[in-house]
């Protein structure tokens, strides 16, 4: 399993604002002909975000993820419960300026080209032309849009990956200190998800908030502070990769021979079983190594004892019942 360094050395959570917060956020859809049914997608959701963090939403489909991530935006109202973003209450008009929002399915206006559909954008913000005369060409820039014809060219004839990196760039538009992105690395090849991952990096390394939902593990893996798993409407765990997948640096080994009395020295958790030693290392791995031989020892295996976070996310599912293992 690849190992995640963190980008930028962030101050503790307690030093910093929160950008969003809720508590025991409820919503219910009633369905039915006469009403009488009840869709629950949020069963009391309680979540913090700080800011500067990058946040990842995890959950399996229906588990509730886009309709937490409207209500927080107040595009639909919760039925109990309280939150808020940016210090104001969920919906409040006046922190809308200072958000941006790509959702799953975005709707485009197929005639424009691409660069009427920003300055369309820009122009609901209020930006003024000089600024948009600037800030859209540094949008097509940064979404790898650039160097093609996409400024020009009508929506409509865009592919479905030009048209989630145009939909990234009327995200950024208002230059927002909050982004809230709702699969942002659907229907993009390889090098997509690269390019939005630097993206996301670098709007981290700006300090802004990034707030996103994605079923692409590794990625949420290699770039968040802090993920949450949502399933069935219900908040499962949240916490930093080390909180909940442990150390990133402790290794697993399997040896054969070697006297288990020095063994111990690096492996003190060691036992033997299936026709050899297995335990934790303790120590810098390139010394442990240069002492095998004189350990008498043979390595069979060293692995990262920490599970990737695609293991914990199945692991937390099977646990309640929600993934059973064919």
């Amino acid at each position: 399993m690849e190992t995640v360094t963190p980008l930028l050395s962030l101050p503790t959570t307690a030093d910093r604002p929160l950008v969003v917060q809720t508590n025991d956020l409820k919503k219910v859809y009633r369905t039915g002909f006469w009403l009488n049914q009840k869709v629950v997608p949020l069963k009391g959701c309680t979540l913090q975000v700080y800011e500067g963090e990058t946040f990842g939403l995890l959950g399996p489909n229906g588990a509730g993820k886009t309709t937490l991530l409207k209500t927080l935006l107040g595009i639909i109202r919760p039925t109990d419960g309280k939150g808020s973003l940016l210090g104001k209450p969920l919906g409040d008009r006046s922190v809308k300026q200072r958000v941006g929002y790509l959702p799953e399915n975005a709707y485009f206006y197929d005639f424009l080209t691409g660069w009427e559909f920003l300055q369309y954008v820009a122009g609901l913000f209020g930006i003024p032309a000089d600024v948009q005369r600037k800030r859209i060409p540094e949008l097509f820039e940064l979404v790898g849009l650039a160097q093609s014809a996409a400024r020009k060219k009508q929506l409509r004839q865009y592919s479905k990956g030009m048209l989630q990196r145009v939909g990234m760039a009327q995200a950024l538009i208002n230059d927002p200190e909050v982004v809230f992105l709702d699969e942002p690395m659907s229907g993009l090849d390889p090098l997509g998800r690269y390019q939005i991952r630097e993206i996301i990096l670098s709007l981290k390394a700006q300090g802004k908030t990034i707030f996103f939902n994605s079923h692409v593990l590794s990625d949420v893996e290699k770039i968040c502070d802090r993920v949450a798993i949502l399933a069935r409407g219900e908040m499962l765990c949240v916490g930093s990769l080390q909180e909940l997948l442990g150390t990133a640096d402790v290794y697993h080994v399997k040896l054969k021979n070697g006297n288990p009395a020095v063994l111990r020295r690096w492996v003190p958790d060691l036992e033997f079983q299936d026709d050899g030693w297995h335990g934790h290392l303790k120590g810098h791995p390139p010394d442990f190594l240069a002492s095998l031989d004189l350990m008498g020892a043979q390595l069979v295996s060293m692995t990262l004892a920490r599970p990737s976070l695609e293991e914990f996310f199945v692991q937390q599912l099977r646990q309640r019942g929600i993934y059973a293992s064919q």
